[in-house]
């Protein structure tokens, strides 16, 4: 969780420990990023998908900025979701090595709008690449030193 306004605070542990079937209690810190918000790291084991269902979760909340991961494993592709107040949710898949794998469709699309000049070519790679929302978090995305990180783990 990038931040979240402090209200907002116990609605995400609720919302996370819904999706991992666990009570959650995250350590909140300030963020500096953005005054008046706060920040939490924490991982999790699941069943392959939990990352949509946390995503999906946690979604409905415009205030906050989030990141949802989960790596590839023998039975699915690895997952990446980012959220943002101004852009929305981004959804990305991912490989072994963290590389973000777009489905040939998306990048026809892509190539479609720009050969009709809709937009560049540039953009939509960018986009498809999820780099506006990087672009967005990444100032959120340094806690400090120090930082409290929570692993959760469940039995799969």
């Amino acid at each position: 969780m990038h931040s979240a306004p402090r209200a907002l605070c116990p609605h995400v542990e609720w919302a996370v420990g819904g999706v991992l079937g666990v009570r959650v209690n995250l350590d909140w810190i300030r963020q500096p990023a953005s005054p008046g918000t706060w920040r939490s790291e924490f991982s999790w084991q699941a069943e392959a998908g939990t990352a949509s269902k946390l995503a999906s979760a946690l979604r409905g909340w415009h205030l906050l900025r989030f990141e949802v991961t989960a790596e590839p494993c023998p039975t699915a592709e690895g997952e990446r979701y980012s959220s943002t107040p101004e852009l929305g949710i981004f959804h990305a898949v991912t490989g072994l090595h963290g590389d973000i794998l777009i489905p040939e469709d998306r990048l026809r699309a892509a190539l479609a709008r720009s050969a009709r000049g809709e937009s560049d070519l540039e953009t939509e790679i960018s986009t498809l690449l999820g780099k506006p929302w990087d672009d967005e978090l990444e100032p959120f995305r340094y806690a400090g030193e120090g930082a409290p990180v929570r692993w959760l783990h469940q039995v799969v």
